[in-house]
């Protein structure tokens, strides 16, 4: 798979979440490589630290910040940190999410918050943190990570489905509010991913065959064909695209 050049992501600050695993991991080196300034956090150190360090020979070397996203007043802290070591955040990819399966009969009220704080409710209050870098650089580029679950009626994880359904509206809400700044939100919608995660938990015979008969394209699908859509997403290529869902899921939806 050949990438794409987008001279316009150097030199870029650019912040990852839930980098250190999966997609996130991906785009993290794909964004270094393209030149960019990437700094990233995760609740996982051991994985977010070997990372950093197997990409530290590149012109700018990915900065870790570990951080526990779920906890929205340690956020500030986080993204000044990335600030710090990489200058101001123009490329922000809400990236973070945890899709635990879980019952209607075993969702509580205190897990059903706790699901929203991984999987929405940080977006809007990491893109609050650095939206002030983003109005001093002229613009800047918030691409928010939703999911197919939820179009294709996927159930057995309801609290990820709602949360991943309402990431479009945020998009939707903050692209207006934000276009006058000349700052872009966009939706990247991945389908099912093919990262070690889930071909450890989920992917099995059964998985195969609703690939085979979902996708329109039999092929799997790569954590780096999410991390190209991002590249162009972030990068001035896409300058008047925004409030949109770019769904990257082999034509499954």
């Amino acid at each position: 798979m050949t990438d794409a050049t987008y001279p316009s992501l150097r030199d870029r600050g650019v912040l990852i979440t839930g980098g250190s695993t999966g997609i996130g991991a991906s785009l993290v080196e794909h964004f270094a490589r393209a030149g960019s300034r990437v700094g990233f956090c995760d609740i996982d150190v051991t994985n977010g630290e070997r990372l950093a360090a197997s990409l530290a020979d590149l012109v700018h070397a990915p900065v870790f910040v570990p951080a526990d996203l779920a906890d929205a007043a340690a956020i500030p802290a986080m993204a000044a940190a990335v600030r710090q070591r990489c200058g101001p955040v123009s490329i922000l990819l809400n990236n973070a999410a945890n899709d635990m399966r879980h019952s209607i009969e075993a969702t509580t009220p205190a897990s059903w918050d706790a699901g929203v704080a991984v999987n929405l409710k940080h977006q809007f209050f990491v893109a609050q943190a650095v939206v002030d870098d983003m109005k001093g650089l002229g613009g800047g580029s918030i691409v928010n990570f939703g999911s197919v679950s939820w179009k294709l009626k996927q159930g057995g994880m309801p609290v990820y489905t709602t949360s991943k359904a309402a990431v479009e509206g945020l998009t939707r809400s903050l692209a207006r509010d934000l276009g006058p700044f000349n700052i872009r939100v966009n939706t990247l919608v991945p389908g099912w991913v093919m990262t070690e995660r889930q071909l450890k938990l989920w992917f099995d015979d059964k998985g195969r065959e609703e690939v085979k008969r979902g996708q329109c394209i039999d092929k799997p699908l790569m954590p780096a064909h999410i991390a190209h859509m991002a590249l162009f997403l972030a990068a001035d290529d896409s300058a008047m695209c925004t409030a949109q869902n770019f769904v990257v899921d082999g034509g499954w939806t």
